[in-house]
């Protein structure tokens, strides 16, 4: 049974909202809570998807969300990038210099600092975007504005008093989409394959578990550490590598990481988003 339903975190409005809108636009939006309901709401059969942001070209990875994977029980089958542009929302009929504070998340706040300190705005820290712009809106006073996305503006009918006042131009969340059934077809030119690993007990074991990435000519994209049930002896690995398991190179590589793991686990094969080359060349 499919519902046409894509699950994200946050309120309505919010930039994984927004994510949803960009990447499958005639699907359902689906607001949840926390990523561990989102991923339940897939898990459960109330959405077809899930949207999850893993890491912000500003900011690192989202805390948290490498340890979700693993245990989702979901399989990634899409990524996608999208440009974080800020919008200055206030209740309609509000005249920019009538602005004194401005609400939202603080790291948001944070990238606007320029735009701020050039109006004279003062940063007020509110629980998340979007529910910024929702209690803007419910406070109806011209001096309170919120800095969320455009898409926030739309839902909570705040009026859009300047656009793209964010410091850096170029930045950008990725997410993650997942589904209950993995798709292992190619379905891009490029593709990308991300897994689970634990190096076994060895000398040199994380070394050498690389080695077969180097000696086939793999590009690993990104390989992130983590503990595992807060003990500092297990630690996990997070990758992503270029190219597809039946890929000869590529399947040479995951079989000599094998002799080197005490556990392996392929969370997804995909299409590389287009704007992965953009942010390679850092535009």
């Amino acid at each position: 049974m499919t519902t046409n339903r894509i699950a994200f975190q946050g309120e309505p409005g919010a930039y994984s909202h927004e994510a949803c809108r960009t990447a499958r636009p005639l699907m359902e939006a689906l607001p949840c809570r926390t990523f561990e309901d989102v991923i339940e709401a897939v898990r459960a059969g109330e959405a077809d998807l899930a949207m999850l942001p893993v890491e912000n070209s500003t900011y690192g990875r989202v805390a948290d969300i490498h340890h979700l994977l693993p245990e989702s029980g979901l399989h990634i089958i899409d990524e996608a990038f999208v440009r974080v542009h800020i919008s200055l929302l206030a209740v309609p009929g509000t005249r920019l210099e009538q602005v004194r504070e401005a609400m939202s998340h603080t790291v948001l706040l944070g990238q606007c600092r320029g735009f701020m300190r050039q109006h004279g705005i003062h940063a007020i820290t509110g629980a998340d975007t979007a529910g910024s712009a929702k209690d803007v809106a419910a406070r109806g006073n011209p001096a309170l504005a919120a800095l969320a996305a455009p898409l926030a503006g739309e839902i909570y009918g705040l009026d859009r008093l300047a656009d793209r006042i964010e410091d850096r131009q170029n930045n950008t969340t990725r997410f993650l989409i997942m589904a209950r059934e993995a798709d292992l077809s190619r379905r891009g030119e490029q593709m990308l394959t991300s897994f689970v690993f634990r190096v076994r007990n060895i000398p040199a074991a994380l070394y050498k578990a690389m080695g077969g990435f180097a000696t086939n000519g793999v590009n690993m994209t990104k390989l992130e550490s983590y503990m595992v049930d807060g003990v500092f002896t297990a630690t996990q690995f997070y990758a992503d590598i270029e190219g597809h398991p039946d890929d000869p190179a590529v399947a040479r590589a995951l079989e000599e990481l094998g002799y080197f793991t005490s556990m392996l686990n392929v969370l997804g094969v995909y299409p590389a988003d287009p704007l992965r080359e953009t942010q390679r060349n850092g535009g």
